[in-house]
């Protein structure tokens, strides 16, 4: 039986619905197109933050105090600048290689601070030729006098100016910390988001109990991440008219199937190829075939959302019904 991968995202065509994540593997050619001989549906490259560029020490030091709005020790909470080595125009000389040696979509990833900084830099990515753009908003709300509602208008600020800016597919990595998920996705599909990334995952501090400093120590996503963003899917799918990309936690072909289970379009990993090599992607694609075939789907499209809320018969298993459920197996 002949199997049928293809799917789209962004309303970009792929010919695989799995996607390298931002990530600095794709900081390297080479590796860009050894991703595409592996399988790759697409490669989101890793984000070009405007600290990156914007280095006055002034004004970052302006910006941070007015991100964080805490004293100068929490500053020691965020990686110092000097740590991302990639500037701008290296980035879009990578952008225009890329796209001249592989056909399968670029998406750059941006993760700006300042209005002029989603200005500027989304223009020039899409003047070197990416084919979408994934906005990359890392902002943690740490003032206890702002409220939800002026952190959702950040986010939809952001999204309508640079929707403002460009013609190319938008994509929006959303973290699940808003009150109503729902909501603030149907509104960013309404302020011009293509799509959406379930989640972002915040890189979280450490401390070092022995030396009294932070540590900014990364720790690779596991297998048992998957349920926050496989209920956001679940619930989502069919439900706002943006695509939906599902990440965290994926780490065999077996996350891939249930998040497109739940609904989504492309299912994203970065985690899994730096355990195992960008290679390890023809074995998801392998154990992806395999178990099409046993359950006898011919294509992607032909059981995507198959468990997602809507389409289930039982509707409030993914509700409070289903948390009591588990409670009773629990004492069992």
């Amino acid at each position: 039986m002949e199997l049928d991968f293809r799917t789209k995202y962004m309303g970009l065509s792929l010919r695989s619905p799995i996607v390298v994540s931002a990530c600095p593997l794709s900081e390297e050619l080479g590796n860009i197109v050894q991703m595409e001989d592996a399988g790759a549906g697409a490669v989101v490259l890793f984000s070009l933050f405007e600290e990156q560029i914007r280095r006055e020490q002034d004004r970052m030091a302006s910006i941070q105090m007015a991100t964080t709005n805490v004293f100068a020790e929490g500053l020691d909470y965020f990686p110092s600048m000097d740590e991302y080595a990639v500037g701008v125009e290296e980035y879009l000389e990578l952008i225009r290689a890329a796209k001249e040696r592989v056909d399968i979509p670029i998406i750059a990833s941006l993760n700006g601070i300042t209005p002029e900084g989603w200005i500027d830099y989304a223009r020039l990515i899409e003047e070197a030729g990416a084919d979408g753009l994934e906005i990359n908003v890392f902002y943690i709300p740490a003032d206890v006098l702002q409220d939800g509602r002026a952190v959702e208008h950040r986010y939809l600020d952001i999204v309508e100016t640079v929707r403002r800016t460009v013609r190319i597919p938008i994509a929006v990595k959303l973290n699940p910390y808003f009150s109503a998920i729902g909501h603030m996705a149907q509104s960013l599909a309404g302020a011009g988001a293509n799509a959406l990334v379930l989640f972002n995952r915040f890189y979280q501090p450490d401390f070092d109990i022995t030396q009294l400093r932070v540590l900014h120590n990364l720790q690779f996503s596991e297998p048992n991440e998957i349920r926050l963003p496989l209920l956001w899917t679940s619930v989502l799918s069919g439900r706002v008219s943006a695509y939906l990309a599902a990440t965290t936690g994926v780490q065999s072909a077996r996350e891939v199937i249930k998040y497109l289970l739940a609904g989504a379009d492309v299912v994203m990993t970065a985690s899994a190829l730096y355990k195992h090599g960008i290679p390890y992607l023809r074995t998801m694609h392998d154990e992806l075939a395999g178990w099409m075939r046993e359950m006898h789907f011919s294509s992607v499209n032909g059981f995507r959302g198959v468990l997602s809320q809507r389409n289930v018969h039982d509707p409030v298993a993914f509700e409070r019904a289903n948390y009591i459920r588990i409670l009773e197996g629990v004492k069992r």
